[in-house]
């Protein structure tokens, strides 16, 4: 009987170690906030442990930078503009695409009507833009340079204000313009009290100079693991399983960022506007990364004029692997 027990008990333990979840780490771009609703949706509503993953979202911040994250070994995948993603290559990092949540850029240059600003291959010399850094100005530099707009200043040029991650530059009317996202910094825009018939508003897709923007990231090494392989293609499509349950159910999605904001500085008011506007550009995206898209990003990087983001089309910076299996 003994002989038994501890035989079952074996077995018993055995069964466990097999039904074990598969750790895996993301690193987001930013602090927790709607723009990365579809991932905690998935945490959440247990889609990441029906696929038997234990996943661990490590928020982002003004001193986080996802791409040494990803270097320095702290997260498996990563969140990113693939303007980064692609300087950080051609610079050394093996970084590669393995799924493209978004399908559309958010991103705008929001400007003051009182500035004179209506056609921006005209009335941007000699103003004052605000720009994001730490990898987010790549798309900005980009356009400047295909308007043949010097960045250094003077009548015939524009001075980039390095702006934080705030609206005060526009607010306070230090700058012309300010770099927005439409579904984060407009919001705050309006908040403030300005109104939309006091602004103008540029979006990159509507300019032609539009990039992919929060991708999913790994680096080649471990693409080369099968079993790690086998590990991200759940995880995509756990994730995006999470996006279009957020997609659908708005306001649940809000309320479960807010839970896990452990700074308590977001508003539920501002996540669900924040949920609803990312729903447009998720929209129509299965997770795969759609070549052209990819290729659109390439060109727009490439010829921006003397000095652009990349100097030469990258080769492996993209995978189908993880999404194909994904989706079978």
């Amino acid at each position: 009987m003994t002989r038994l027990m501890t035989a079952a008990a074996g077995l018993a333990l055995l069964g466990g170690a097999a039904q074990a979840a598969d750790d895996l780490t993301l690193q987001l771009k930013w602090v927790t906030q709607a723009q990365f609703a579809g991932y905690y949706v998935a945490k959440d509503k247990g889609f990441y442990e029906e696929e038997n993953l234990n996943v661990t979202i490590k928020p982002g911040g003004p001193d986080i930078a996802p791409t040494q994250v990803l270097a320095g070994g702290g997260a498996d995948v990563t969140v990113e503009w693939m303007p980064a993603a692609l300087a950080a290559r051609e610079k050394g990092l093996p970084i590669v695409n393995i799924a493209q949540p978004f399908k559309s850029s958010g991103m705008m240059l929001t400007c003051l009507k009182e500035s004179g600003v209506t056609d921006p291959k005209t009335d941007f010399k000699g103003k004052t833009l605000g720009v994001w850094f730490f990898g987010n100005e790549y798309p900005f530099l980009s356009w400047m340079n295909h308007l043949g707009l010097s960045t250094d200043g003077g009548p015939d040029g524009v001075t980039v204000l390095k702006q934080g991650f705030n609206v005060d530059p526009l607010l306070q009317k230090q700058a012309a313009c300010i770099s927005t996202m439409t579904y984060n910094e407009y919001g705050q825009v309006l908040d403030a009290g300005l109104r939309p018939e006091d602004l103008v508003t540029f979006k990159y897709e509507d300019q032609g100079v539009a990039t992919l923007e929060d991708g999913l990231y790994v680096l080649e090494e471990t693409l080369a693991d099968p079993a790690m392989q086998d590990r991200l293609a759940r995880f995509v499509r756990a994730s995006m399983k999470g996006w279009k349950y957020a997609e659908e159910n708005p306001e649940e999605a809000a309320d479960i960022v807010l839970e896990n904001d452990e700074t308590g500085a977001q508003t539920r008011a501002h996540q669900l506007r924040m949920v609803q506007e990312v729903a447009k550009l998720t929209a129509g995206s299965n997770g795969a990364l759609d070549p052209a898209d990819a290729d659109r990003t390439v060109q727009t990087l490439l010829s921006g004029g003397s000095d652009p983001v990349i100097s030469k089309a990258p080769e492996g910076a993209w995978t189908s692997a993880i999404t194909d299996k994904a989706l079978q």
